[in-house]
């Protein structure tokens, strides 16, 4: 079960414990709730297994500078509480301590079963981030203590790669927010990198792979460092013919990838999730972003574990999103209403905010959700509707009025997240709760709407520069009083909001 920091403060002898061979997020967030334990008068101990001890220049400066003190030890008495952080209890590369009992705080997919207490985040791109939600849910600010802003930071930056595989807004409210110490950052950053690691750089450029039809090419690295393929691809993708590229190496777990993109056509992100799909990880920004591919699910999957196999998977995948991906652009399209049926929206409670209650016309916002960040200009007709599952979209007056009637009914919102919109001039991050208020969609004149099928990019009227996907099982939409307006509606959505006409 999900559990509160507060409810581990009932133990008085604590020992936090993450993977063995430690990374910055692993310490940030061992670091981040000892912090925690210890201004509530506990004073855990923060400890790793395995047989090697940190080496890393990097991660010897952030437990220098930081006060990180994480302890690499080869036995433990057994503890009242072990909290595992950014790892899971009994995965292989936790050292297995006895305890009387377990806690674990993790952003990764779920291994094995879990203790009765658990946070477990897997949508996260890193444990600094759960752990930073968690202190917020406490209501604490990590700005309070510039070394543990700094530390989660860091985290972040070092699991996301430079945060190009940032998915989850939380993880960019972290990244936005957190006051960290510029120069710790930079020597932490410029320590990163070692003499090995720039000759396995240089190693990988010489087997490249160019598919010029498609635009894309990939590569393989050796063992390395998550952040030296970021580099790679940054220096693949300035090659002449190579719009998207993708970096991976081989290790014994699983397969770690960068993907890279410079056309609009491809996000970034969303073919990282692509290549993930039922085998791991990924997701980012939209010209940078990366992932995981776990080895047993390859294996599974009927992929041989060696490098010709590998190589040829990634080929094939490639190959199959280039080739199976429709994109269409709003106000270019044309709708053939013959493969179409009319729908109108059932009646139901939504939130609205008036933009103009939190901000000026003429302002530039971001409004921040799941699905990713949507740049507006504020105006006086600028309406944001929060739909069923917590999923956010703008909207002008006039579609507003003729498709919902306001209410006196107090809104409730039924998303995970928290909506956010940040003021792109000042900075600011602004919630959108306590704007919100409750209406009742009317249907309005309704919509013509098709099941799609294979992986659909929709350019809309509001972003022409950034693509919605729509997969099998989503819907694509157009207005009945315009039908270039084309969009697309998530399956599960559609299911409980649309209903066919004459039904």
């Amino acid at each position: 079960m999900s559990f509160q920091l507060s409810d581990l403060c009932k133990y008085k002898d604590i020992v936090i414990q993450c993977h063995d061979n430690p990374d910055a997020d692993a310490l940030a967030s061992g670091f981040a709730l000892r912090w925690y334990l210890e201004r509530k008068g506990i004073a855990a101990r923060f400890v790793y297994g395995g047989p090697n001890a940190i080496t890393k220049s990097n991660l010897v400066l952030m437990d220098e500078n930081l006060g990180i003190n994480c302890e690499h030890v080869e036995t433990l008495s057994e503890p009242e509480l072990l909290v595992t952080v950014d790892c899971q209890y009994g995965e292989s590369n936790v050292t297995g301590f006895a305890a009387k009992e377990v806690a674990v705080i993790d952003h990764h997919q779920v291994s094995a079963e879990l203790p009765a207490m658990h946070e477990v985040r897997s949508n996260y791109g890193s444990c600094s981030t759960v752990l930073y939600e968690m202190f917020r849910e406490e209501g604490i600010d990590i700005n309070t203590d510039r070394n543990l802003a700094t530390a989660l930071y860091y985290g972040l930056m070092t699991d996301t790669g430079d945060f190009s595989e940032i998915s989850h807004p939380s993880d960019r409210d972290l990244r936005d927010t957190a006051g960290f110490q510029k120069t710790l950052i930079t020597l932490f950053r410029n320590s990163n990198l070692s003499i090995e690691e720039l000759r396995i750089a240089g190693e990988a450029l010489k087997n490249t792979i160019v598919d010029e039809k498609r635009c894309y090419g990939i590569v393989e690295a050796g063992p390395c460092d998550s952040n030296i393929l970021g580099i790679i691809s940054d220096m693949f993708l300035e090659v002449e013919g190579v719009d998207t590229c993708v970096v991976y190496n081989i290790l014994p777990p699983g397969i770690k990838y960068s993907v890279r993109s410079c056309v609009k056509e491809v996000k970034a992100c969303e073919l990282a999730s692509y290549l993930a799909e039922n085998l791991g990880g990924g997701g980012g920004h939209l010209v940078k972003a990366g992932g995981f591919l776990k080895k047993d699910l390859l294996v599974k999957a009927g992929v041989r574990y060696e490098k010709d196999a590998v190589t040829e998977f990634v080929k094939s995948k490639m190959n199959t999103y280039f080739d199976t991906s429709v994109i269409l652009e709003a106000g270019q399209y044309r709708a053939d209403l013959s493969e179409f049926a009319r729908y109108r929206k059932k009646r139901f409670h939504v939130g609205y905010v008036q933009a103009a209650d939190f901000a000026g016309p003429g302002r530039t916002v971001t409004i921040r959700t799941l699905e990713g960040d949507v740049d507006v200009t504020v105006s006086d007709d600028l309406y944001i509707i929060l739909n069923v599952n917590g999923e956010i979209y703008p909207i002008r007056r006039d579609k507003f009025e003729r498709s919902y009637q306001v209410s006196d009914e107090e809104y409730v919102y039924p998303g995970e997240y928290r909506p956010n919109v940040i003021d792109n001039e000042t900075g600011e991050r602004i919630p959108l709760l306590p704007y919100a208020k409750s209406c009742i969609s009317i249907g309005g004149e309704g919509i013509y709407a098709k099941p799609v099928s294979g992986r659909v990019k929709v350019f809309t009227a509001w972003d022409p520069d950034k693509y919605y996907l729509g997969k099998s099982g989503d819907y694509l939409a157009v207005r009945v009083d315009d039908t270039s307006d084309v969009y697309v509606i998530e399956g599960g959505i559609f299911s409980k909001t649309y209903e066919k006409c004459g039904d």
